[in-house]
């Protein structure tokens, strides 16, 4: 049951809990890459604001841009990707050429060809395990994309640092629609008054708030969030 300490030697979290579960954001939280500000970054700075926007559209929104289409799972990454090459050429703004597939251990044989490298926040992984060690419940809720999943999936044992991932693509909703954070939980077995939620984009966590769960914002150093999550599980 959520709250409960786990019977693996894990410590008993303080009386002071305020939370019995925490959701996690995947790309600029678990990860420390996967933030628009990665795409923004490959664009001159006079034309980062305009190129982010062709890329993903008004993020605050769950509208039918490409971008919100493709990560409720409704269109491919190659539509989508031939949708924001027009756009690009409408805007007048060069398209920066998309990264290489490299494989990330070496060049092994049988190593899976990757564009997107994942890196891992150790600080924030050890956030998880510290939490799980306490008896709280862990989940992912992710907006992703079908294509980029075998790209982070073997990164990290998600199946034994989380009890539950919620994958937009997989159930056809995405942040901010507020049926997807009340899908998070109803999987999760949690209440959103006993439950926080991290993600490094401000209008998700808005949305969160809305919901009734904590929100915590997660900026590029995550210091801060992790003692904020930290306080309120009394694990600090």
């Amino acid at each position: 049951m959520p709250g409960d300490a786990r019977q693996d030697g894990a410590v008993t979290a303080s009386p002071d809990r305020q939370i019995d579960a925490a959701i996690f954001d995947l790309g600029g939280v678990i990860m420390l890459n996967g933030r628009h500000t990665d795409l923004a970054r490959r664009f001159p700075p006079e034309q980062a604001e305009a190129a982010l926007r062709i890329f993903v559209g008004d993020y605050g929104t769950d509208g039918d841009h490409p971008w919100h289409r493709l990560e409720r799972g409704e269109i491919t990454l190659a539509e989508c990707q031939a949708l924001n090459t027009a756009a690009f050429a409408a805007a007048g703004i060069a398209e920066p050429p998309r990264p290489t597939p490299s494989t990330n251990n070496g060049g092994t044989e049988g190593a899976k060809p990757r564009t997107i490298n994942f890196e891992p926040d150790a600080a924030m992984v050890a956030l998880v395990v510290r939490l799980r060690d306490a008896g709280l419940r862990t989940g992912v809720l992710t907006n992703n994309v079908r294509e980029f999943r075998d790209f982070w999936w073997d990164v990290l044992p998600f199946g034994e640092l989380f009890d539950d991932v919620v994958d937009s693509h997989e159930v056809g909703l995405r942040k901010p629609n507020p049926a997807i954070y009340e899908l998070a939980l109803n999987r999760l077995g949690a209440t959103a008054r006993r439950t926080v939620f991290l993600d490094d984009v401000a209008s998700n966590v808005d949305a969160a708030i809305a919901v009734g769960l904590y929100g915590v914002l997660v900026d590029e150093d995550s210091t801060a969030a992790i003692a904020e999550v930290d306080r309120l599980a009394g694990t600090a």
